[in-house]
């Protein structure tokens, strides 16, 4: 299981995170204007807000099945810049930003305020599942920045493979 703080542990760490330069929407002009579509949105980091990071999200995939994942995953992390980093403070935001790459993975990011994962303790024998949810059903996850300024955890899922009827 992976720790607050010990995230060198982190398995799935495949595909670096993208530029941080330029939010392209699907239809973009200019150099290289074959990019894919992207999406974000910033959000109060309150607990509500979770579900309207959901709906955005949702509201962004086509694919049912991908977008029940992901929405699945993004309450998870969402929920943990909500709880455990700086954005749980007064006037605290999260950002999340969607992009769906023309091989159909989808890649999502939450941005944090950064700072130090508070713990809330748990019920005995309750554990912190989220980000073991986000590993089981990602292809590839991730966390990026020092935690003091911003932290960024991304989550890339493919879309289910079509089911292969078995001959008869």
């Amino acid at each position: 299981m992976i720790q607050p703080g010990n995230w060198d542990d982190a398995p799935n760490m495949e595909r670096p995170p993208p530029a941080r330069t330029h939010t392209w929407r699907q239809g973009s002009t200019g150099p290289g204007s074959a990019r894919p579509p992207r999406a974000r949105v910033t959000l109060r980091a309150t607990s509500d807000q979770i579900a309207e990071a959901r709906r955005f999200l949702t509201g962004f995939v086509a694919d049912p099945a991908l977008a029940g994942d992901a929405a699945l995953c993004l309450s998870e992390v969402a929920t943990n810049a909500v709880v455990h980093s700086n954005s749980r403070g007064a006037g605290g935001r999260f950002t999340v930003s969607a992009q769906l790459h023309g091989d159909g993975v989808l890649r999502i990011e939450v941005e944090d305020q950064g700072g130090r994962w508070v713990e809330r303790a748990k019920p005995e024998g309750q554990r912190h599942l989220g980000l073991m949810i986000v590993r089981e059903l990602a292809s590839a996850w991730g966390i990026e920045g020092d935690g003091s300024a911003h932290r960024t955890v991304w989550f890339e899922l493919r879309p289910p493979r079509a089911a292969v009827p078995s001959a008869a």
